[in-house]
């Protein structure tokens, strides 16, 4: 399942946005919803989805004047949906912006489809070459399993504390369930981590709080864990 990409989708219709959303939520994605382009702008603020699907024929401003406006912001991936879908209706999505458009109704599959083939597309054209990450002063080396503090110093890691550390890096500034973190780290290790995420997540951040004193991994309550600071990928 591809649980770090999050989908808005905008229509509306709420029993497309249900059915949708219930569809790709059952492919591993997570969704979220808004009814027009102004409760859209409030998801984006909030959230930062990485796809937007968004209906073109909606009350207010309708979804070619807010594709624009993702555009030129240099918004998440989009794709259009709508009735009107003529060659030049396709045509002008595209050119206003949108990753892909999609005549309604369309079939559940097919946009699943085109939603994994879009977000392929933006991961391969945005992805860094690098395996070094840094934050906070901090780098961390996923090719070596290398992790070294803001004075140079290595910092030695269990394999648990290495994939755990390796996923907030991957996914930061984002809160991250214990179920999210037991499926991203169980899946490039070996190690049970069901019992013991807790513990994990102790011992790292001793580890990290010995040679900083700011807080980098966050506990929010009742919903998981967080890296508070920006990553840059080297």
């Amino acid at each position: 399942m591809d649980l770090q990409s999050l989908i808005l989708v905008v229509d509306d219709d709420p029993d497309l946005r249900k059915l949708i959303s219930g569809f790709l939520g059952e492919h591993g994605y997570r969704v979220i919803a808004a009814e027009d382009a102004a409760q859209m702008r409030r998801m984006l603020d909030e959230h930062r989805p990485d796809l937007v699907i968004l209906d073109v024929m909606m009350p207010g401003e309708d979804g070619l004047s807010a594709a624009r406006r993702l555009a030129s912001e240099a918004g998440p991936a989009l794709i259009m949906l709508s009735a009107l879908g003529t060659d030049t209706d396709r045509i002008i999505g595209l050119e206003i912006g949108a990753d892909d458009y999609l005549a309604k109704p369309c079939n559940p599959r097919e946009l699943l489809a085109r939603v994994r083939a879009v977000l392929r597309r933006r991961q391969s054209a945005g992805a860094p070459s690098g395996n070094l990450y840094e934050f906070a002063g901090w780098h961390l080396d996923v090719v070596r399993r290398d992790l070294r503090d803001p004075g140079g110093t290595f910092i030695n890691l269990s394999n648990g504390e290495f994939s755990l550390l390796r996923t907030f890096v991957e996914h930061p500034q984002r809160v991250l369930s214990r179920d999210q973190l037991l499926d991203y780290a169980r899946g490039r290790d070996s190690e049970v981590f069901d019992r013991a995420i807790d513990s994990q997540i102790s011992r790292l951040r001793r580890k990290i709080n010995e040679r900083t004193p700011a807080e980098l991994i966050r506990t929010v309550r009742n919903e998981g864990y967080m890296l508070l600071p920006a990553v840059t990928r080297l």
